[in-house]
């Protein structure tokens, strides 16, 4: 598409030019807007209130993370640029059913492959609008459906359900492949690209990066542990697993998951131990030097807390502790341990960066990016992505529990099975007959009775502690020297 006309902004009041600041400060806050919040300006540079009213009232809408609000945002502000340019200056307010068309044929199906966007991201595209609708509906905005809606049944954890969707959101998809490297693959890319080692497994003389055993210990967190990277960016310190002789296991807030589903992940021991190592050593310097000039005394708006466990906080002037499960990721970043070394970050955040205490996953998609260019200068065909270890953690999980599942039944590993064997062991086989036996209609419901089996937490314990022995034997061939001289 063309050059912007319709904006999306990240407010940043310390950026605005200095000309500007008093009123863009005054208009914006008058209006709503907060810092942090992303806002669209339409093609004059007026500022359409009910559309970012939208916006700023996502969360109450279902949308929770920043991330989540951003990428409506940036769909919405993109529907309106193409409505400017390609609908003879239309608004979103007068969009129609042809509009909506037009807009598929030209995001999906462009004469240009390049120009062309994942089946994924039309799949939020359709989700942001179809929020807009209900919402602007709601808010007597809009007197009906501006485009054609179906009925659809979908599966859900309850049993089928029927829900309405937008006709032109339904395409016939094909599933885009996962994407993963194997997990010595993986090694070689971190070591090169974030590291900065040679391929061949020696020190770069001319590597000049500061941060490299830091980004290495946060990817290892990633594909230790599946955690999306909005999830492992936003943990705060006192929630961290202790070094504990068998656990490790740590349990992800609803506020900073996706879909609010709180869910517990088990972090390898090595990896464990490398994170509190640094926590202890380096981003220990690094907070002390920060507060020594009273970097944390000044942050705006700080939830100071004076005591903290693995499951709460007790914030001053809140009268009461705070689970972590109402600590969303915007709150974590100014939560703030008081104590008689003065004040420090509880945000683990502080100390993955070090520009800004408070920042987020945005400077680890650049970390990311960095460590790719370097790898393809050393013609390392490998390009990785932060979901991408997400991926890498669960295919290489899965066979390590499958493997665990197959020895516990007592069968040879070296036998051949065919995945609706696999199958049939894992869930069809023993699940369809309790299920039978129990006189549930739906195999779905006795899945919780798993939850309750000291030997399904044993299989993925016993797994994590197979991919540590792998994870430690392969370490020992990857650079050991490199890594020593850092």
């Amino acid at each position: 598409m063309a050059e912007a006309v319709v904006a999306s902004h990240r407010t940043s009041f310390e950026q605005t030019a200095p000309g500007s600041l008093p009123d863009a400060v005054h208009v914006l806050r008058r209006a709503g807007v907060t810092e942090r919040v992303p806002f669209i300006l339409a093609p004059d540079g007026s500022y359409d209130l009910p559309l970012n009213r939208f916006i700023r009232e996502l969360p109450e809408w279902g949308v929770k993370s920043e991330n989540g609000v951003s990428g409506y945002c940036s769909d919405i502000m993109l529907i309106c640029r193409f409505l400017h340019e390609a609908r003879g200056g239309k608004s979103i307010w007068q969009m129609d059913g042809d509009d909506l068309r037009a807009y598929k044929q030209a995001r999906l199906f462009a004469a240009d492959p390049d120009d062309r966007i994942k089946e994924s991201t039309w799949g939020r595209a359709m989700a942001a609008l179809d929020k807009w609708v209900r919402w602007s509906l709601y808010e007597g905005l809009l007197e009906k459906e501006p485009f054609r809606y179906v009925d659809k049944t979908v599966m859900t954890a309850q049993g089928a359900k029927q829900i309405r969707v937008i006709a032109e959101g339904e395409v016939e998809w094909h599933r885009e492949p996962i994407t993963f490297v194997p997990y010595e693959e993986y090694l070689l890319w971190r070591d090169v690209g974030l590291l900065g080692c040679l391929p061949g497994g020696g020190p770069d003389p001319k590597w000049r990066g500061r941060n490299g055993e830091r980004n290495a210990l946060f990817a290892d967190l990633l594909v230790c542990t599946g955690m999306r990277l909005g999830e492992a960016s936003s943990l705060l310190v006192p929630e961290l697993p202790t070094l504990a002789p068998e656990r490790g296991d740590l349990h992800l807030s609803a506020a900073v998951t996706k879909r609010h589903r709180p869910r517990t992940v088990f972090m390898r021991r090595q990896v464990l131990r490398e994170l509190h190592h640094y926590l202890a050593i380096e981003r220990d310097e690094l907070v002390q030097r920060r507060g020594l000039g009273g970097a944390y005394e000044n942050w705006e708006d700080p939830l100071l807390v004076r005591r903290a466990n693995r499951q709460a906080v007790v914030v001053e002037g809140a009268g009461r502790s705070w689970a972590y499960s109402s600590i969303d990721a915007d709150r974590r970043r100014r939560v703030v341990s008081v104590d008689a070394h003065g004040h420090r970050p509880a945000h683990c955040g502080s100390g993955w960066a070090r520009t800004d205490s408070r920042c987020g996953a945005r400077p680890w998609q650049s970390a990311f990016r960095r460590a790719n260019e370097r790898c393809a200068k050393f013609g390392v065909d490998l390009e990785v992505h932060p979901h991408t270890l997400r991926h890498t953690f669960a295919v290489h999980m899965l066979g390590l529990l499958l493997r665990q599942t197959v020895r516990a039944m007592g069968m040879q590993e070296d036998r051949r099975f065919t995945l609706a064997q696999i199958k049939r062991m894992l869930i069809g086989n023993p699940m369809r007959k309790l299920q039978l036996l129990l006189g549930h209609a739906r195999e779905e419901t006795v899945y919780a009775y798993l939850d309750v089996l000291d030997e399904a937490q044993e299989i993925v314990l016993s797994a994590l502690a197979e991919w540590d022995e792998q994870a430690a034997a392969l370490d020992q061939l990857h650079v050991p020297a490199a890594r020593a001289a850092l």
